[in-house]
């Protein structure tokens, strides 16, 4: 069987790349265009385990609010992560201020430009490292998201099931990374398991390397990546309590800095345990039960978020949080516009 050539990819990519807010595209880059590693780096952050349809209007809200890695770092860390309030995965906000902040304080406002600098950078591991230094300094560093496991994995009829397989595919992409146009090329793998290489349905018969794949002369495309069998995630459980003041001012709490959500505007609530907890309201109130639970899945729990609401007038003192007087939805990270769209479905004329 032929091997799979990084010059017959290229040539695909070069007619077929995606046109990404962050991307420099093959036609701009033979004019001489250059990527912008504050645009890679930003767009790799913002693109760990979210889709690319979801990060591209945060990519251009940062772009348009935060240029370049200097103003970034010069930001308030509440308005970032205000404006990050959606994306999830929070430690990655409060990292990306750090690094932003260390390019500017130790690299003189430039990325580093080797995976070993970049590495020492927070927030930047193995793979956004080896990202930025192929695309950003056309350094022939192999970059493996799930995309490309997916694709190595099917090339190569790997049979050890992920996350084990792991190690094996990096290796086998290793052995495909070219030393011309090693930024090029790790993004034509990308689009390729995105575009083409798919977990469901993959075009095969389009694809670029389909006469070097073995997994598509067994017939076997659909079976890999291989997998190991998926442990139910633990249930945990919490209360949220939302309060709203006659003009308008809505009581939050902001998160610690370490752990789930941290550093984000919350609704006060009790500790999410694993056993449904006992009622402890932040401020004294008429509270109400909606009826109604938000479930939303974390990475290693899912949460179910039992709901209070209450109105107050405008001389409350809570014994916690505080009072926020024009409280965006968008402040808030998803668990938390959740409740609060509830909220608004069960008082319309009370909420905005």
């Amino acid at each position: 069987m032929r091997d799979p050539s990084a010059t017959t990819l290229l040539k695909w990519y070069d007619a077929h790349a995606r046109d990404l807010p962050w991307r420099i595209g093959p036609s701009e880059r033979k004019a001489g265009k250059v990527p912008d590693p504050y645009h890679v780096w930003l767009s790799e952050i913002m693109l760990q385990q979210t889709t690319v349809a979801a990060v591209r209007s945060y990519f251009l809200r940062f772009l348009d609010r935060w240029p370049d890695v200097g103003s970034l770092a010069a930001a308030e860390d509440a308005r970032v992560m205000a404006e990050w309030a959606g994306l999830g995965y929070y430690a990655r906000a409060r990292n990306l201020l750090k690094c932003a902040r260390a390019v500017v304080q130790e690299h003189e406002g430039r990325f580093p430009e080797t995976h070993e600098d970049l590495l020492r950078l927070p927030g930047v591991g193995p793979y956004t490292a080896a990202a930025i230094s192929a695309i950003a300094f056309e350094r022939p560093e192999t970059v493996v998201d799930g995309n490309v496991e997916r694709v190595m994995s099917r090339l190569f009829s790997v049979e050890t099931p992920l996350p084990k397989a792991k190690p094996e595919l990096v290796a086998l992409a290793t052995r495909l990374t070219p030393a011309e146009r090693p930024g090029d090329y790790a993004q034509a793998v990308m689009d390729l398991g995105a575009t083409i290489c798919t977990p469901k349905s993959p075009a095969c018969g389009i694809c670029p390397w389909v006469h070097a794949c073995r997994a598509r002369a067994a017939r076997r495309q659909l079976e890999f990546p291989m997998r190991a069998a998926r442990q139910a995630k633990p249930v945990r459980y919490g209360i949220a309590y939302l309060a709203r003041r006659v003009d308008g001012a809505w009581l939050v709490q902001t998160r610690p800095d370490r752990g789930l959500l941290g550093g984000m505007l919350c609704w006060p609530g009790t500790e999410w345990t694993a056993e449904p907890p006992e009622e402890a309201p932040p401020i004294q109130g008429e509270w109400r039960n909606p009826g109604v639970e938000v479930r939303h899945a974390f990475t290693h729990f899912q949460l179910r978020l039992s709901l209070r609401m209450t109105e107050l007038q405008n001389d409350a003192e809570p014994d916690r949080g505080h009072f926020v007087a024009d409280l965006r939805r968008e402040d808030l990270p998803s668990v938390m516009r959740k409740a609060m769209d509830v909220v608004a479905n069960c008082m319309p004329d009370k909420v905005a």
